[in-house]
Formats: structure tokens, sequence, C-alpha cells
């Protein structure tokens, strides 16, 4: 009988859940080596804003993919991600040891787990046309959306119809899979998910077993632990780290008026919400520098606690909700009360990925949610009166309830009944004797 393989462990959850302190905590338990799936960490500096393990924490046990990409380099992607660690996972496996993945970047971690990227060089190998270059994508990421999304509506319009108008970064990665392979984008995901244990998520899982560990906390609690890190990265320099990345690496681009937040570490929280405090310190009043810092600093708060609720959103609708054969099952550990992290965290989650390594049912059951079949994530829906594209039917439900969507249904319905305009003897537009400048707002209210 063959010997049962080890597991892939996964750590996921929100930022702030201590995703890494479990990780190091199970690498020194049972042997393991960390590969962080963070697209963020993987560049060299801003340490303390990505919160990289330190020094001595990556001393104690190994990690991988932290701190290797120069910080000017802005077209690394999750392809060049992938292929590097699943390099290192097999030679963890090789050794005997486990491997765990811990981060927080969604789609890094979603490609070290099934086949769901399309690897736009090989395909064009095999359908014998020259390779492409991943700066084909920032190319395209320079024309507006409205052309952008006009020209995949040519070329793969079942994929324009599932991407927003808006979703630069998307709609040119789609545009670049077509122009380097010759095939739509949603042509060549729909054959991922029609390999052999594939699934609506994308293709077959790419490791035998997978043992995934979900923490999560009261979101009360979670954005308050939050805030408090923000405040504790302030205490360790993040300021100086800051400083010193921006004169180092931005400077030069601010002063070209060529600074991108859009790419590589630059796009990083916690870099960019300083933009006006960097530019401008030591050039205006210490009063307004004072009040730009405090701007950056809770402009970081509230952006982490954004992020921490889409990376948990992320779970749910991928994992949880298990909306296809090829999910694996997922163990929640709640980390609400740190004081009993080592009974209700460390130990449970030690027993867990010991049941994985041995082949028996694990002493926990898995989360599940019930998953609203009748949802479309991708369905296309137009507001008109907002003029806004919605996409997906959840994200339209809760439009049609928002308060910006209720005002301009009420706005329409109002000048809607307003009295249409009669001519004057000289020829004047008259509104029941309104004013000139109520006159003119009414005339355009009949013409909407």
């Amino acid at each position: 009988m063959a010997a049962r393989p080890l597991p892939l462990v996964v750590i996921l959850g929100a930022t702030g859940t201590g995703k890494s302190r479990l990780a190091l905590q199970l690498g020194l338990r049972l042997g393991g080596e960390i590969i962080s799936a963070d697209s963020m960490q993987v560049y060299q500096g801003l340490d303390i804003i990505t919160n990289k393990a330190s020094p001595q924490e990556q001393g104690l046990c190994k990690h991988h993919m932290i701190s290797f990409v120069d910080p000017l380099v802005t077209n690394y992607t999750v392809v060049d991600f992938r292929n590097k660690a699943t390099t290192l996972i097999e030679d963890i496996f090789a050794c005997k040891k486990i491997p765990i993945v811990v981060g927080g970047t969604n789609y890094y971690i979603e490609s070290l787990l099934r086949k769901v990227l399309i690897d736009t060089e090989e395909v064009a190998r095999h359908s014998g046309l020259a390779e492409g270059t991943t700066d084909r994508k920032v190319e395209l990421e320079k024309l507006d959306c409205q052309e952008l999304h006009c020209r995949l509506s040519q070329v793969d319009p079942r994929m324009a119809a599932k991407l927003h108008p808006h979703d630069k970064r998307k709609v040119a990665r789609s545009l670049q899979v077509f122009e380097e392979t010759g095939i739509p984008h949603s042509e060549l995901l729909q054959q991922q998910q029609e390999e052999e244990g594939g699934g609506p998520l994308g293709g077959p899982l790419k490791y035998p077993n997978p043992c995934i560990l979900w923490l999560y906390a009261e979101q009360a609690v979670l954005e308050e632990r939050l805030d408090k890190r923000v405040d504790e990265m302030l205490e360790t320099g993040l300021l100086e780290e800051l400083r010193n990345f921006h004169r180092r690496y931005n400077q030069e681009r601010v002063d070209e008026n060529s600074q991108d937040y859009q790419h590589g570490i630059f796009q990083s929280i916690g870099f960019k919400e300083f933009h006006q405090f960097l530019i401008t310190e030591g050039k205006c009043s210490e009063e307004m520098s004072h009040q730009l810092l405090d701007q950056g600093i809770q402009a970081l708060k509230v952006v982490t606690k954004r992020y921490a609720r889409k990376q948990n959103k992320w779970v749910r609708n991928r994992f949880l909700r298990r909306p296809g054969p090829n999910v694996p099952p997922v163990y929640g550990l709640e980390v609400s009360d740190l004081s009993q992290w080592e009974e209700e965290v460390l130990e449970p989650a030690v027993q867990i990925v010991k049941s994985f390594s041995q082949g028996q049912q694990p002493p926990a059951e898995p989360i599940m949610m019930e998953d609203k079949l009748d949802e479309d994530k991708r369905s296309h829906h137009t507001c008109e009166p907002c003029g806004r594209v919605i996409i997906g039917d959840r994200e339209w439900k809760a439009h049609l309830k928002s308060k910006n969507h209720l005002f301009q249904q009420k706005k329409l319905r109002r000048l809607a009944s307003a009295p249409c305009s009669t001519k004057c003897s000289d020829g004047s537009a008259e509104f029941g004797g309104k004013s000139k400048g109520k006159e003119n707002r009414s005339m355009e209210a009949c013409e909407m």
C-alpha cells in the first residue's frame, strides 16, 4: 500500500488574524518550511508595512518567497510566483517535509492550489506562435478603459461581458492572453474547467492532500486589532521606512510626475496613503505636515480594514460556499480571543495537520456555507440612473438598496413630475414664474 502523501498546508485568513504566527509554530512543531504567498513580500524593502517575518523568525524556521525581487521591477506576475513556488513545494516534499503556504494574496494562494492560470508563453509554444511578454499587459493598461473594453468585446465577447469596463487590469490581461495565444481567454479558461477534476473555479487540484486552515475573528475585534497594529508599526519605525523608500525609489519619479502606484511594490497598502505627507515634508508648515501625517495614518487604517473584509469575502465565496467539486474542505479556527491561542488555535491546528499526514479523520468538522446557486457572480447589469455597470447578482441587489441609487431614483421621479415649459409671447421659455436659473435647470431635466 502506497504511503499517504504529506499534506500541503495552506493557512487562510484576513490580515491581522495571526497567520504568520501559526505558520511559524506549525513549522517548528511539525518540521515544515514556510512559503509566503504575499504579492508585496516578494519585493525587497518596506519590511514593516508588508509585515514580513522578522530575521529572527526566519532563522527559526526556513521561509521562502520573501525579499528576492528588486523594488524597481514592476512586471513580476502571479505566473512568475507560481512557477518558482511550485518548484519549492516539490523540493520540500522531496525532503519529506511539510510545505506551509501562508499569505494574504488570494490569487497567489489559489495559483498553488489548483490549475487556474493561463501561461501565455506555454500556450503560444504549443500553438506555434511567437512568445509574448508580460510588458504587453503594462502597455495595454496605458489605454483608456473604454477602448480596452471595446477591443476585448470584439475578440472575446464572453469575457468582456463578465468583466467590469473599469477593471483595467483584468481587461488588459484578457486582451494580452488573446494577442499572445490567438485564443480567447474565456475559451482557455473553459478548457481548464472541463479537465478531469476541474470545476467552476478552474482546473484540477495540483496536490492530492491539501489541508486548509482558516483563521477568523469577530469583525469588531479584528478591526480594533488592525488599528492597534498600525499604531505598533509607527512605534517600530514605519515613518522612517517610508521616508527612506520614498527617497531611494520614488522621489525621482514624483519630480518627473511619473509615479505609479498601480504596479509593483509601489501599490503596497500603506505606501501610497502617505504620498502627500512624503512629498511635502519639509516644504510646508509643521502644522500642515502633522495634518497630512494624520490623514495618512487614518487612510492606512481604513484601507487595511477594507482589505481584511475583502480577504474574508474571497474565502467565503471560493471555499466555504463550495461552488464546485474541486473545493477542498476548510477547517476554521477562531482567533477572537488571543489569550486562548494555545487551546483554541495552535493545538487544534497541529492535530488537524497530523490527521492529514496519517490519513486519519481530522478531530474537527470543516466549515461549510450554503451556496446560493441562483446567484450569478458574473452577470452584467447597467444602472441608467446612476450611470454605472454592476457585475454580479449579489452586487446588483446591494446596489438597488444603496443610498446613492435610491437618491437617484427619487431625483428622477421628482424631475419627471416637474411641469413642462411653455413659450412666452417674446419667445423665451417660461416655467411657472420661476427664475431663469431654475428655468434652465428644469429644461435640462425635461431633456434627460
